[in-house]
């Protein structure tokens, strides 16, 4: 299926222009790279990507592997260590080279007065709508004050409130928490994007309250070919696949469904979050 506005139109597969465009990676360089935080690195390379903010490229480690991830600008991932792929670019040094594939999938639908809700990495494709100028309040959580990422440029552009688990900075707690003294009715449209149980909070907060249409939340899953066509990133139990018919989802698609209860791997069998 493809978005268009806030419905969902059907597509089987990848239309044979958008598999050629991204059927083999794009070779790019690597010029810089920042630190962020101490799990989290930024990796600039030498060419941009038109892109839609929370859009998402096939990176390709060679040698190691291929995964998705978040644009955090238009020549830039910032990348979380989390695995095999994560821990290779880890040990890259400007001048090593990547590939990339797209960008791929929707993005968010921009408003006028919008709020941002990020948890962890899950920051990075929300910071390019924060740099559009649309985002009014940003939400932004981390487990610590180290690990909170672009604080500097977010209290630039948004106003910025923080929740730090440990309350080593901000309010001590879940950053969904900060929801509860912000009046909802403020704001055109809602992006999410965090760990999943996280956004599954929110997206009860917000149905609580009759807004779940207005929200929209950036999911994670496991990838092959990243165009719609290997369906193993489909989700139960509407079968949409997260690479061709979101990652960008309405909260009123996911309410009766795996979305903060479970995911699948590689295998297809389910992992319980």
């Amino acid at each position: 299926m493809q978005r268009t506005g806030s419905r969902l139109k059907r597509s089987w597969g990848a239309p044979m222009a958008d598999m050629h465009d991204g059927g083999l990676p794009v070779p790019v360089t690597i010029i810089r790279i920042k630190q962020e935080s101490p799990s989290v690195m930024t990796f600039f390379f030498d060419r941009p990507f038109a892109f839609t903010p929370g859009q998402f490229v096939m990176v390709w480690v060679p040698g190691v592997d291929e995964i998705p991830m978040a644009l955090s600008s238009d020549q830039s991932i910032s990348v979380q260590k989390v695995g095999d792929a994560t821990a290779a670019l880890f040990g890259c040094s400007a001048g090593d080279r990547l590939g990339i594939r797209g960008p791929f999938g929707n993005g968010f639908l921009k408003g006028e007065k919008m709020l941002a809700i990020a948890g962890g990495i899950g920051v990075a494709p929300l910071l390019p709508l924060a740099r559009a100028d649309c985002v009014m309040t940003f939400l932004l959580g981390a487990r610590t004050e180290q690990e909170l990422l672009f604080v500097d440029q977010l209290d630039e552009c948004t106003d910025l409130l923080i929740a730090t688990d440990d309350g080593s900075l901000g309010v001590q707690g879940f950053v969904s928490a900060l929801i509860d003294d912000l009046n909802l009715g403020l704001y055109d449209r809602i992006a999410v994007c965090g760990p999943e149980l996280m956004m599954r909070a929110v997206l009860a907060k917000v149905t609580g309250i009759g807004i779940e249409a207005k929200s929209e939340f950036s999911l994670h899953r496991y990838m092959k070919c990243g165009v719609g066509v290997c369906g193993s990133c489909c989700i139960d139990p509407s079968g949409l696949r997260v690479c061709r018919d979101g990652p960008i989802f309405s909260g009123a698609l996911l309410h009766a469904g795996e979305f903060g209860h479970y995911r699948r791997g590689a295998s297809g069998r389910k992992q319980t979050l």
